[in-house]
């Protein structure tokens, strides 16, 4: 073989020496050809020479491995210094909060509250992830608090549609129309008013407004007439009406009817230009008459259902 490789060489030299002809010019490409399959063979015998060699001897094919892949070096580091975390703000917490429930939506729910977060998603036009957020967050702080969830879902369907970026043209924001400003010293609990547009802390704040309002007057409907602003008015516009037949609806739902996505009309949001409510007389204790159930308002919870008292 390397006899053939010394030939070409030679042939090679003999050719440079004779004048350019046809004859002079396949005999060089004979040459080269010759000798290009001549080093193919040589590189491809030592290639099985090579793998068979890996294949039968262990230790070598470690050794091989170790120069192709070498191993990082282990390098002791200096020992961290422990240092006690520092108390986490409150805005932080609730930021916190909205990422776990986020985290946590695609767990699997009761049947109840997917069939009212798939309601409310087809209803208000809202993404199905958002509304199992906002779904999953009534019902725990519903939970907390001793309130019934759907009746915090119809308040936020009612005044902003679902939108936690809502604001009326008196300030009030978010999901539920808080006014930030009135209630400041509900919302130091969770970041402060800047929370308002945070739909943890909004619904939060809001269901504690309506749990109050409804444990001052004593009622569901004082408790949303106080709640919308018109506290002291003679009406407050159809707004109780409002929730409260968002409230049968989501009864409805919630027990796997089959409740048409868009009824007559559907509930616009109420973006009402909420007064502070004044502080309500405390409503003397009188039984109230058997009469003053309407078929319109049989499944409304009562105030002591709703507030825990």
């Amino acid at each position: 073989m390397f006899h053939r490789l010394i030939m070409g060489a030679k042939l090679m030299h003999f050719s440079a020496s004779q004048p350019i002809t046809w004859s002079y010019v396949m005999n060089t490409a004979r040459g080269l050809l010759q000798t290009a399959r001549t080093t193919l063979t040589v590189f491809g015998l030592s290639a099985v020479a090579m793998l068979g060699l890996l294949y039968t001897n262990d230790s070598f094919a470690k050794r091989v491995s170790e120069m192709l892949h070498p191993q990082p070096v282990a390098v002791a580091s200096a020992p961290v210094a422990v240092v006690a975390p520092k108390p986490m703000p409150a805005a932080e917490a609730v930021a916190i909060e909205t990422t776990h429930l986020r985290a946590t939506q695609a767990a699997p729910s009761s049947k109840q509250q997917q069939y009212v977060t798939n309601w409310l998603s087809k209803r208000y036009r809202v993404a199905g992830d958002a509304a199992n957020m906002l779904v999953s967050t009534a019902y725990l702080t519903a939970h907390e608090l001793k309130l019934d969830p759907l009746l915090i879902l119809a308040v936020m369907a009612i005044e902003s549609g679902l939108n936690p970026f809502a604001e009326s043209p008196m300030g009030a924001k978010g999901l539920m129309q808080v006014m930030a400003k009135v209630h400041h010293d509900k919302f130091e609990e969770v970041g402060g008013p800047q929370a308002a547009l945070n739909p943890v802390a909004n619904i939060r704040v809001g269901a504690l407004i309506l749990k109050d309002y409804v444990k001052r007057t004593g009622s569901v409907e004082g408790g949303l007439k106080t709640y919308v602003g018109a506290g002291n008015l003679d009406s407050d516009s159809g707004y109780g009406a409002k929730v409260l037949n968002e409230f049968k609806l989501l009864k409805q739902v919630s027990k796997g009817q089959n409740v048409p996505v868009f009824t007559r009309s559907v509930p616009a949001p109420i973006m009402a230009a909420k007064q502070p409510a004044a502080e309500p007389a405390k409503p003397e204790a009188k039984p109230l008459p058997e009469a003053a159930s309407t078929a319109s308002t049989a499944n409304v919870p009562t105030a002591d259902s709703l507030a825990g008292l």
